[in-house]
């Protein structure tokens, strides 16, 4: 694989002198299914980037350039999560090389490790773990996931016994690509759309679908010598009649998760924060060679079909994601002042040329992506203040 972009080629004795000033260079991955470098998504990346470097005291060099020569350590923010057989050939070992994280399955990097097969004979990819799904069971909301048509057609009309049922194709993003079947017809219309090998490689989720919802994010991100854990709410955005991503809206705390639940919270954000942990120790226990700097876990808050409050891990990010502007935003408060405790980030999402930045706002991107439209993208941070 090769990425072209402004990447910095040193003749040997100029390099010699950059060492010494630098420990390393941070270098953006872009996902290889996003070959357009103009995307929302790569330019944000780049941004981030450049902000990774500078709190390591590090080099920003540029998109990944497999034949370019590379001054100390490299640092990557990958625009994916990476498998173990690529992170080695490119050289990362283990959280302190990267922004993002590392599975040693295509799948485990997908929402499909949240639930359980659809029963004893249903299609498993290699090293899916059968413990993982017994380990959060409590943590997540009742469904199943399914490698084949069949498992899923089968699965899924045993779900829609008790409501109608959310179908989330593994790799699709920001809400996109789902749909909510009410009969096993519109399953298996649903289904239908899913392509053959995306299915075979990593799945897809069949869910009771929640009303009345709200979606949270809990996170933490390790840079450096930074730690930050994180409790948030998610925003929605209108897109074409959708509601997709919008951005977060965010608590966070410099340490760790012990940290972050010294903080005031209500009864549903310890909840969440404690699925949330469950879901990342099972994940070390039952994925090995598994690691990650950069860990948000979805979370929604929602009624049932029978009238219940259900709250549960929707699915894991181990990558950069919509909410890392506000991650990075907090880490630079946290850099710039040592006695800080915590702050409130917020990152925003929104289409349309509407939209104006408040003054003081980080603007990651404002213009024209060619598959969304018109998008604007920016962060801003305050002080936390005890409730």
């Amino acid at each position: 694989m090769r990425m072209t972009g402004s990447i910095k080629r040193r003749h040997p004795t100029q390099r010699l002198a950059a060492a010494a000033a630098t420990r390393g260079v941070v270098v953006s991955y872009p996902r290889e299914a996003d070959p357009n470098p103009a995307s929302h998504e790569n330019v944000t990346r780049r941004a981030i980037s450049e902000k990774l470097a500078a709190l390591q005291g590090y080099e920003y060099a540029g998109d990944y350039d497999d034949a370019g020569v590379y001054d100390g350590a490299v640092y990557f923010v990958p625009g994916e999560t990476l498998t173990l057989e690529r992170a080695h050939a490119l050289g990362i070992r283990g959280e302190k090389d990267l922004f993002g994280g590392v599975v040693p399955f295509t799948f485990v990097g997908t929402k499909t490790i949240t639930h359980p097969l659809g029963g004893p004979g249903a299609v498993a990819p290699e090293g899916w773990s059968h413990e993982f799904s017994r380990l959060v069971r409590e943590a997540v909301l009742p469904g199943l996931s399914a490698f084949s048509l069949d498992d899923a057609q089968r699965g899924g009309e045993r779900l829609l016994q008790s409501g109608a049922v959310r179908v989330k194709p593994a790799l699709a993003l920001g809400g996109r690509g789902q749909s909510v079947a009410a009969d096993a017809a519109t399953l298996e219309a649903a289904l239908a759309d899913i392509a053959p090998e995306d299915l075979r490689q990593c799945g897809i989720v069949l869910e009771q679908n929640l009303t009345e919802v709200t979606t949270y994010s809990v996170g933490q991100v390790r840079v450096g010598d930074l730690v930050a854990t994180y409790f948030g709410s998610q925003k929605l955005a209108d897109h074409d009649g959708l509601e997709v991503y919008g951005g977060s809206d965010l608590t966070v705390a410099r340490g760790d998760f012990d940290a972050l639940l010294e903080l005031d919270m209500d009864d549903d954000a310890r909840l969440a924060v404690k699925h949330a942990r469950t879901y990342d120790a099972a994940t070390m226990q039952c994925f090995p060679g598994f690691f990650a700097s950069r860990r948000n876990y979805d979370i929604v808050r929602g009624r049932d079909p029978a009238g219940r409050i259900l709250l549960g891990v929707l699915e894991q990010s181990w990558r950069m994601g919509g909410a890392s502007g506000a991650e990075i935003a907090a880490l630079e408060a946290f850099r710039a002042d040592s006695g800080l405790r915590a702050v409130r980030a917020e990152c925003t999402e929104v289409y349309g040329t509407g939209a104006q930045p408040p003054r003081g706002a980080t603007v990651y991107f404002r213009g024209e992506d060619e598959l969304v439209g018109f998008i604007t993208k920016y962060t801003t941070v305050q002080p936390y203040v005890d409730a």
